[in-house]
């Protein structure tokens, strides 16, 4: 890849460069296996000495290609592809994290992460403390400890749509020197770049924007190679690995040792891998992302003006309105725009919102976000209904809350759509 390329030009023509003769579009390399005629080099493959491929579990040609165009548009060395956003999630935190330790979290996380952190992670042992993105450092602070192994949280919360305090956040994990993880999902590279806010980790459901098509389930993981493992609290990077013959991860691979240990013992152990086919598709929508992600951003702005004026609308919740509480954090940290969703609350409540959805003919009732077509959920009876009212609150999910996901159609007909239902909910409801 040229350095000096932007991302506009990584994203259709990264990750995979075809040498003469071989396929100008990134195949997919359907093989579990990959043939060696010398045996000493397989042994140099397995013992981490060489790279290559020797099995798709732990590494593929065309889920390589799409890996390298995400690390390539992150500004990060290397990057990990998973079978979903979920995987990623966890395998970042598990590749550091055991039994006994500790995790910081923002509180507005999406449901399904909340979930993992508040129910399924204190099962194998590691407790997480929650805390409001908007608490002083102080505070923030104050939910540390000793066996803390990492502070958490996401570019755009969702469904709250609050917009990280980078400098905050970086400067509190750092100050304990722990690594900073961001989901940048709703953002993704094309609008955001962690790395250079003071991210150490980041990690993105693929199925959502990095699609674009809802076709796919997948995750990606992507080392910012810049932490300090080295600081003396992590000696999983640092101390010998028995299984690879005492290797050291530090020691032999550098900036790149976070996420080689991540697919050389959490993936070769619970393998949560990446169909190649999946890859190839994540790879052909990530080609035209620069461009969705602008429309999907321009059309979610033209929606929430609407919005914002409608008689039968409570409130609206969009960073990019400038009566939203993050909108300096938008423009500071997200100034090409602030992704496709949005949120706003319905008057008639739950009920109302119930017939909104399904009142409306353009947008579909979908579990689901990032699509090129527009989409509608009910989050605290849907994404979040396995939460208690308090914990739904304390992510930024209300009873009334109706949560869109703009798409690239006419910005017009979208429009007309939700006013049509608007008016649909609220005569039905009556």
């Amino acid at each position: 890849m040229n350095p000096e390329w932007k991302i506009d030009t990584i994203a259709v023509q990264g990750g995979y460069e075809p040498r003469s003769g071989e396929p100008r579009v990134l195949p997919v390399v359907q093989s579990t296996t990959f043939k060696y005629e010398d045996a000493g080099h397989v042994s140099k493959l397995f013992d981490l000495e060489a790279a290559g491929f020797f099995y798709s579990r732990l590494a593929n040609p065309t889920t390589d290609a799409f890996e390298r165009k995400i690390a390539q548009m992150e500004r990060g060395p290397g990057a990990m592809a998973t079978s979903s956003g979920q995987a990623a999630i966890t395998l970042a935190i598990l590749n550091i994290c055991s039994s006994g330790q500790h995790i910081v979290a923002a509180s507005t996380l999406y449901g399904g992460t909340y979930n993992l952190f508040s129910t399924t992670l204190p099962k194998m042992g590691i407790e997480v403390t929650f805390v409001d993105p908007e608490a002083s450092s102080e505070d923030i602070l104050k939910a540390f400890r000793h066996e803390t192994r990492c502070l958490y949280a996401e570019t755009i919360g969702n469904p709250g749509l609050n917009i990280l305090d980078f400098e905050k956040f970086s400067a509190v994990a750092h100050d304990r020197k722990c690594p900073l993880i961001i989901d940048n999902t709703l953002a993704t590279p094309y609008l955001c770049r962690p790395f250079e806010l003071g991210a150490d980790i980041i990690v993105h459901s693929a199925t959502k924007y990095m699609d674009g098509h809802a076709t796919s389930v997948g995750g990606v993981i992507v080392d910012g190679g810049r932490f300090d493992w080295g600081c003396g609290r992590y000696p999983e990077l640092t101390e010998p690995d028995e299984s690879y013959h005492g290797i050291r991860y530090l020691n032999n691979f550098g900036d790149l040792a976070y996420i080689i240990k991540a697919r050389v013992q959490l993936m070769r152990d619970l393998g949560p891998t990446q169909a190649p086919l999946n890859s190839f598709l994540f790879n052909l929508g990530v080609e035209t992302l620069h461009l969705r992600m602008q429309r999907h951003s321009e059309n979610a702005l033209a929606v929430a003006k609407f919005l914002q004026g409608h008689p039968l609308v409570s409130w609206v919740c969009y960073p990019g309105l400038e009566n939203h509480p993050s909108h300096e954090r938008a423009k500071k940290y997200l100034p090409k725009g602030a992704s496709g969703v949005l949120t706003f609350g319905i008057k008639g409540g739950m009920e109302a919102g119930r017939k909104f959805m399904e009142g409306t003919r353009l947008i579909a009732l979908v579990v689901h976000v990032g699509d090129a077509r527009s989409c509608v959920l009910h989050p605290a009876s849907t994404t979040h209904r396995q939460l208690t009212e308090e914990q739904q609150i304390s992510s930024g999910v209300t009873p009334d809350l109706i949560r869109l996901s703009i798409g690239i159609e006419d910005a017009g007909d979208i429009i007309a759509d939700i006013d049509q239902a608007l008016y649909l909910s609220q005569t039905q409801h009556a």
